[in-house]
């Protein structure tokens, strides 16, 4: 059944959004959302309070997280559906995920010191709900804050994209490995917004090969980030390789998310959505 209104991918402040598992609970029932999950960048704190919250709203509810990946020398995303979030090996690579992202932070702040703009690190911290997980977006808010930008996109473009006084590369989880914790916890993985990544056709091409042969079984076809046309591309290599469908808004925060939860278009009616491979794990 792909008319179904869910929401596979979306942030609270344990990672980078601005509102509260229970928030986004609320914000994806009022808009009609059926199927829902909280999928936090590198991190399954919020998921007990995200279930519960569901629970409460008469929702399902699916396990998640966002893995930050390394890929050709790109960050690539890969959301985990419906896996144990009590899974050990799931629960430590996360954590090694993680761990390097204060060091990478403070990099970033010495690169934009280097250009007059001072206190970014300690002001960055102010927006990150989660210390461990100071992110590029809790830079960016800083910005917008004091002045510097106008807004979040005006950022990324000046200061926190490649070749910029900010940007810091850092290396994430391999692909395959990040697939295997999600696989052995019971889960689902799937390609996070693929148009968003800055491949060639023969990269993508092996981003998608090695997915699939390390067990990845879907891609988001629709999602907050993705033009009508990009829903139409991806859904074509969903096809040709094999893969399930995924629908997710990728929403932070109601002052920064161009897609609201709930408000996308539906998947095409040929792919398999996600959750008919998933309903075993839904909650």
């Amino acid at each position: 059944m792909n008319i179904l209104n869910a929401d596979l991918h979306c942030h609270s402040v344990v990672s980078d959004g601005t509102l509260t598992p229970e928030a986004l609970a609320e914000r994806a029932h009022t808009n009609g959302v059926q199927l829902w999950s909280l999928t936090d960048h590198d991190e399954i704190g919020g998921q007990e309070r995200a279930a519960s919250a569901a629970k409460a709203l008469g929702m399902s509810y699916l396990s998640g997280t966002e893995i930050s990946v390394s890929f050709a020398g790109h960050t690539v995303h890969i959301v985990g559906l419906g896996f144990d979030i009590h899974d050990a090996r799931m629960q430590a690579g996360l954590r090694g995920t993680r761990g390097g992202r204060h060091a990478r932070a403070q990099d970033m702040a010495a690169g934009l010191a280097q250009v007059g703009i001072h206190g970014s690190f300690e002001g960055a911290l102010q927006y990150a709900g989660n210390p461990d997980l100071i992110s590029r977006t809790h830079f960016a808010r800083f910005l917008v804050e004091t002045g510097v930008c106008k807004d979040t996109h005006e950022v990324f473009r000046r200061f926190l994209t490649e070749g910029k006084p900010g940007f810091v590369e850092h290396r994430w989880a391999n692909l395959k490995d990040a697939i295997h914790w999600i696989r052995d916890g019971g889960g689902m993985a799937v390609i996070a917004h693929p148009a968003r990544y800055a491949f060639t056709p023969n990269e993508e091409y092996a981003l998608f090969s090695e997915f699939k042969a390390h067990g990845g079984q879907a891609v988001e076809v629709v999602t907050g980030s993705h033009s009508a046309a990009e829903a139409v591309e991806y859904a074509g290599m969903a096809r040709e390789f094999g893969l399930a469908a995924s629908r997710g808004s990728d929403f932070h925060s109601p002052d920064e998310s161009h897609t609201d939860l709930g408000a996308l278009p539906w998947l095409p009616g040929d792919l398999t959505p996600v959750w008919e491979l998933l309903q075993h794990r839904i909650q």
